[in-house]
């Protein structure tokens, strides 16, 4: 495959804090594995797209397109913005839940490339009309498939060899699974469903085509999704976390120079305050950023302005009370960044992992202080924020910012002087054995009923987005049938296949007119 320069490379700067590129969904929906798929895929989708469009501050998922294939490819979203256009993508999931779900299994992967081919030349076109002023020059393809991920990939890799793939971020292959994800991911090839691959085939799953496997349940391929919430950009470390140089002397010259160990951040939640209706949301319904230790605060804005935290002081496990941290957790990790050669990346990722090791061994905690880009000369320097900094057995660390004494207010802890009274403490005792206990707090088992929510206030025009963006019926262009997504580019020739019963109902990414069709949302028509 010819590839160019697939990702943009320039440098973060505040207009772009998230680097998430514009994404195309190809579905594959091969009978006869698409009936055991469709419900589980169209719940997460709904629910994905409920927090996606209803998330405030910055957009942090841009364009979308959505093809599917069964016995041809069809595109039932052409690009758009996904901000404001909840009532399209939620047409486009109906669409999706109207493809056969039974039928004749006819084998015809062939479309998928033609698809993949079809998404690139529309991203292209919409690029040229619509992006102009847009830094984003290349689109990341997933095709989601229940059929063996291996097979997918080798046919792609095969199919698409000779395809000008320059506009193409990242091709990543989903198999949802039909048994234990960890079982198939574990299992040698010879014990799978494919042949075992060669060393140039084995190179392309880490490289050039990515697999992943999920499993078949709606919160599994939900999560999935949601890593398209998450700053995704490489092209700077997010975090410098200092320490003092004697903490490696073991292993580092002996210098003054601190210890600087390059990481990156991500959330561990969403800012409840960042979604209308919900308690955290009324509370601080002036700052729709939330609280000042926020991502926006730690995330880097500028090649210049990578944020610190010097390290002062450890602190025993034991000796920190939960009341006095507060705001969102956020894990750190070692920085990917690719602007590092491989030998700091290497060492970085050392260092840290040796870091988390001693801390847990030795039941620490780390105190650290914030430091922000140094202000300017007429300005003055920021209040300090400091945090604490939890280890783990795995190579990731937990940062919460931690009260200062300017925020405390006085509370008074009184220790009792004598046992409650032996039939209070019955009582007590009885009702408590009447609960059921866990040795864990799993939050996948506790729903909050916010996706039906978000949706009810998407759906009201007088919600969160302008009746006229969303509610206004598409416009007729030549013969197409009403409430139907257009492509918007000339389709690519089809692959032979013979007739299907759906055929009518499934061109190949519909009829092309003279010109091709923009599908444009009316934030986008305003541009001309």
């Amino acid at each position: 495959m010819h590839r160019g320069n697939v990702a943009s490379k320039g440098p973060l700067t505040p207009t772009h804090g998230w680097q998430q590129p514009p994404r195309l969904l190809i579905v594959d929906a091969a009978l006869p594995s698409w009936a055991t798929v469709c419900s589980n895929l169209c719940e997460a989708l709904q629910n994905f797209f409920s927090l996606a469009c209803s998330l405030e501050g910055p957009s942090r998922m841009s364009l979308f397109s959505m093809y599917v294939v069964q016995s041809q490819h069809e595109c039932i979203l052409p690009f758009v913005q996904v901000k404001g256009n909840f009532a399209r993508l939620q047409a486009c999931i109906s669409e999706l839940r109207l493809v056969p779900r039974e039928g004749i299994y006819q084998p015809q992967r062939s479309c998928l490339n033609v698809a993949v081919q079809d998404g690139l030349q529309q991203f292209k076109q919409y690029s040229r009309h619509v992006m102009a002023s847009v830094a984003s020059t290349s689109v990341e393809i997933t095709v989601l498939t229940c059929q063996p991920g291996k097979e997918i990939v080798k046919q792609l890799e095969g199919e698409l060899q000779d395809t000008d793939l320059v506009s193409l971020r990242r091709l990543q292959v989903t198999e949802i699974s039909k048994g234990d994800v960890l079982e198939l991911m574990d299992s040698p090839p010879s014990q799978g469903p494919v042949e075992e691959l060669g060393s140039d085939e084995c190179s392309i799953l880490g490289t050039d085509i990515d697999l992943q496997i999920i499993e078949n349940d709606t919160v599994s391929i939900e999560i999935f999704f949601k890593a398209w919430l998450q700053d995704s950009g490489t092209d700077q470390e997010h975090l410098h976390l200092l320490l003092p140089s004697p903490c490696f002397s073991s292993f580092s010259s002996a210098s003054s120079e601190p210890m600087c160990l390059k990481c990156d951040l991500q959330e561990r939640l969403l800012n409840p305050a960042l979604l209308p209706g919900t308690a955290e949301s009324t509370l601080t319904a002036d700052n729709p950023r939330g609280d000042f230790s926020s991502f926006y605060q730690m995330a880097p804005q500028s090649t210049a302005s990578c944020y610190r935290l010097q390290v002062i002081k450890a602190l025993k496990s034991s000796g920190v009370c939960e009341s006095v941290t507060y705001g969102l957790p956020f894990i750190i990790r070692p920085t990917s960044c690719w602007q590092l050669d491989w030998d700091e990346l290497e060492t970085n990722q050392q260092q840290f992992h040796a870091l988390c090791h001693s801390l847990q061994k030795r039941e620490w905690l780390l105190l650290a202080k914030g430091e922000p880009p140094s202000p300017g000369p007429s300005q003055r320097g920021p209040t300090n924020t400091f945090y604490i900094i939890f280890p783990s057995s795995s190579l990731t660390m937990l940062v919460k910012a931690v009260a200062t004494c300017e925020l405390l207010l006085p509370n008074s802890f009184p220790l009792p002087s004598e046992d409650p009274p032996e039939d209070i403490l019955q009582s007590v005792e009885s009702t408590l054995d009447g609960l059921e206990v866990e040795s864990t707090y799993n939050p996948l088992r506790v729903k909050g009923r916010l996706y039906e929510h978000l949706r009810s206030l998407l759906s009201k025009p007088q919600g969160l987005i302008s009746p006229g963006r969303e509610l206004q019926p598409p416009r007729q262009v030549g013969r197409l049938p009403p409430n139907r997504a257009r492509a918007t580019v000339f389709p690519l020739p089809l692959v032979p296949t013979p007739t299907p019963s759906r055929a009518h109902k499934m061109p190949a990414a519909k009829k092309a007119s003279s010109e091709p069709v923009l599908l444009l949302s009316d934030d986008e028509e305003r541009l001309f």
